[in-house]
C-alpha cells in the first residue's frame, strides 16, 4: 500500500513538473502571428522577397542597421492634420513603400529603437492598407545586436518598385464619434483602453477608459512579453478577446504598440482611435474624466 502511494505521488509530481516546464517553454518568447524574436531573424535576412525596414531616425540608421535594411521613419508614414501623427493617405504610403523597394508580394520585417512603437505603427499602417505580410522584431535593434545579427553603417542601395495599396480598412480605425458613443451609452462588449502613463491618465482621460501603460507590454530589456503574459495582464483588467477594444494614447503611436501586442495573441476586434487624446481634447464640447490632479512628469513617450 505504501509503495502504491509513493508511486502515485511520484507520478503526480512528475506530471506537474512536465506541465510547468512545458508552459515555461511555450511562454518564453513573444513570437506569434505578427511578432518574431530576434533569434529567428537570421534565416530571413537572405530570404527572397523580404525587406528589413529600420524605423530609427536617419542619424541612428546611419550608425547601425541590419545589412540591406531600408530606412523608413515615423514621419514617412504619418501626416499632422488635423492633429499630430495621423494615418498618412493611401497615395503617400504607396510612394514611400515603392521608393523603398517594397512591392505587394514583399515580406516586411520591421524593427525600431523606440520600445516597439514605430515598428508597430508601420505594421498597423500597412495592415490598414491591405498589406498583411509584415512582422515586427521584438525588442528592435538592441535585441538584434544581442542575437548577433550582423549590422552595417552603409546605406542600402534601393531599386524602386510599384506598390499598390488597397483602400483603407475602416474596421481597424476608431473615430471620435465611436469613442463618444461608448462614453454616452457604454456597451459591455466594447472597451476604451488608454495606453498612456499613469501620470497622463491622472490629468485626464476619456470617461470610462481602462488604463494600461503600453510599456507594460514589454519586458525590462524592451522585448515584448510572452503571449501568455500579455493574455493574463489584459484578462486581469477584464479585457477579453471577444470584446471590441478601442485604444488610444496622446497620438496613437504608443497605442499601435498595444494593438500589435493584442493582435499577436489572437484579439481580433481591435480599433485604433487615430485622432486620440489630442483630437478629443481639442473639442471643448467633449467630456473628460480626471482621476486625480497629480503633476505630470514629461517623458520621451509623451509626444506619441
Amino acid at each position: 500500500m505504501r509503495l502504491f502511494i509513493r508511486i502515485r505521488l511520484l507520478v503526480i509530481v512528475t506530471s506537474f513538473v512536465l506541465i510547468v516546464s512545458g508552459c515555461s517553454a511555450a511562454g518564453s518568447g513573444a513570437e506569434g502571428k505578427y511578432i518574431i524574436d530576434a533569434d529567428s531573424v537570421t534565416k530571413l535576412i537572405s530570404q527572397e522577397n523580404t525587406i528589413f525596414v529600420d524605423m530609427q531616425k536617419p542619424e541612428d540608421y546611419s550608425k547601425a542597421h541590419v545589412i540591406g535594411a531600408v530606412n523608413i521613419t515615423r514621419n514617412d508614414i504619418i501626416v499632422n492634420e488635423p492633429v499630430t501623427n495621423m494615418l498618412a493617405p493611401k497615395e503617400m504610403i504607396e510612394k514611400v513603400m515603392g521608393s523603398n523597394g517594397i512591392a505587394n508580394d514583399t515580406l516586411v520585417i520591421a524593427y525600431d529603437n523606440t520600445d516597439n512603437m514605430d515598428a508597430a505603427r508601420l505594421w498597423w499602417t500597412l495592415r490598414v492598407y491591405g498589406h498583411e505580410q509584415v512582422k515586427v522584431v521584438s525588442g528592435g535593434i538592441k535585441a538584434l545586436q544581442k542575437a548577433g545579427v550582423e549590422l552595417s553603417s552603409e546605406k542600402t542601395a534601393i531599386t524602386s518598385v510599384e506598390f499598390s495599396a488597397k483602400d483603407s480598412d475602416e474596421s481597424l480605425i476608431a473615430t471620435k464619434n465611436e469613442a463618444l458613443a461608448q462614453v454616452n451609452e457604454p456597451k459591455e462588449d466594447i472597451v476604451l483602453l488608454d495606453t498612456r502613463s499613469q501620470e497622463e491618465f491622472n490629468q485626464g482621460t476619456i470617461p470610462g477608459s481602462v488604463l494600461l501603460d503600453y510599456a507594460n507590454n514589454n519586458n525590462s530589456d524592451g522585448t515584448y512579453k510572452s503571449g501568455h503574459a500579455i493574455i493574463m495582464q489584459y484578462n486581469d483588467l477584464g479585457i477579453k478577446p471577444e470584446q471590441t477594444v478601442i485604444m488610444y494614447c496622446k497620438t496613437s503611436i504608443r497605442a499601435a504598440q498595444t494593438y500589435l501586442a493584442l493582435a499577436n495573441v489572437g484579439y481580433e476586434n481591435l480599433k485604433l482611435y487615430d485622432g486620440a487624446w489630442l483630437e478629443w481634447t481639442a473639442d471643448e464640447a467633449l467630456p473628460s474624466q480626471k482621476p486625480s490632479v497629480s503633476p505630470v512628469q514629461p517623458s520621451k513617450a509623451d509626444v506619441s
